[in-house]
């Protein structure tokens, strides 16, 4: 089974607004609510792609309840702690502007919270995929990610990780079977700036000598690059197409790839799946269907 965890899941209301002026009232030109995080993008689109997974995480207050109904009305299996003060946050996103984002802080989750969630993946073991992404609340341990794939090391979790800076160097020596930083993340690692995909290729290699098995780096608009486990590099463009929603397109990513490592277990089909996913879910106002998935895949195979 595979299990994603999203420490901060949240309601994200994204919004256009024509002419957006500061200090003065603007009003929306079209609105959406979804629910949001890193762990749980991924759920959707493995739920997408026909693959069944289960969403953790913790949930809290009014906003935490809708976010469980409109999961579970998407048609994803979640099994969300609940906690007992605050609410889960709202994150705005400003879509005609892109990048341009407003997020909340969420619940304060407490130690004996952490502990609830440490025994429901104390029953993870050999074939299970454990997938840990995004931020985490400033009243968690920072080194949660490293406790948990600790706690799972020689059990036969695979794991998959898509955070920053600590949250991700600090797993690696726990050799995670893939790690998914955007260029501007792995540049940030290593202090530099990587602005195309050849200048990704060492650094990417880097974090494999430090213990990733794969290593996947997007890059928006200048495609994806992958250091495989099988010592080989692939690197290609993304497709032709208009952006418009880039929410979650790097957890789409991570979905898509997964996908294609458990339909065959060949790294070069996983990257043009992940590649596939990614780009369908820009390309979209929703997170990618299966159907667009499969179509832009065809087109990324075929180059």
């Amino acid at each position: 089974m595979i299990y994603t965890v999203t420490f901060n899941p949240s309601l994200d209301y994204i919004v256009s607004v024509d002419d957006f002026r500061l200090g003065m009232t603007n009003r929306t030109s079209s609105e959406l609510i979804l629910p949001g995080g890193k762990g749980l993008n991924v759920s959707m689109v493995l739920g997408n792609l026909g693959i069944d997974n289960t969403a953790l995480g913790f949930v809290a207050g009014f906003t935490g309840a809708e976010i469980a109904r409109r999961v579970e009305e998407m048609g994803v299996k979640s099994d969300f702690l609940s906690i007992g003060g605050g609410i889960s946050r709202i994150n705005l996103k400003l879509k005609s502007i892109d990048g341009t984002e407003i997020n909340g802080c969420g619940p304060e989750i407490d130690q004996a919270a952490v502990e609830r969630l440490m025994e429901k993946l104390d029953i993870l073991g050999q074939g299970d995929v454990l997938v840990l992404a995004g931020s985490i609340p400033k009243s968690m341990p920072d080194d949660i990610y490293r406790t948990i794939l600790k706690g799972l090391d020689g059990r036969g979790v695979m794991t998959v990780v898509d955070a920053t800076k600590e949250l991700l160097v600090n797993v690696l020596e726990y050799r995670p079977f893939l790690v998914k930083p955007n260029h501007h993340e792995l540049g940030e690692i290593f202090g530099v700036e990587l602005v195309d995909r050849e200048a990704v290729v060492p650094y990417a290699e880097k974090l494999k000598k430090m213990g990733a098995e794969n290593v996947l780096v997007s890059m928006a608009g200048e495609g994806a690059v992958l250091a495989a486990g099988d010592g080989k590099f692939y690197k290609a463009p993304a497709p032709a197409g208009k952006l418009v929603n880039g929410v979650g397109a790097g957890d789409s990513m991570v979905a898509g790839f997964l996908a294609g490592w458990i339909e065959r277990k060949d790294y070069g089909h996983a990257f043009y799946m992940g590649m596939a996913a990614g780009s369908a879910s820009a390309f979209s106002e929703l997170l990618a269907t299966g159907e667009e998935v499969m179509a832009l895949y065809r087109q990324l195979a075929a180059r």
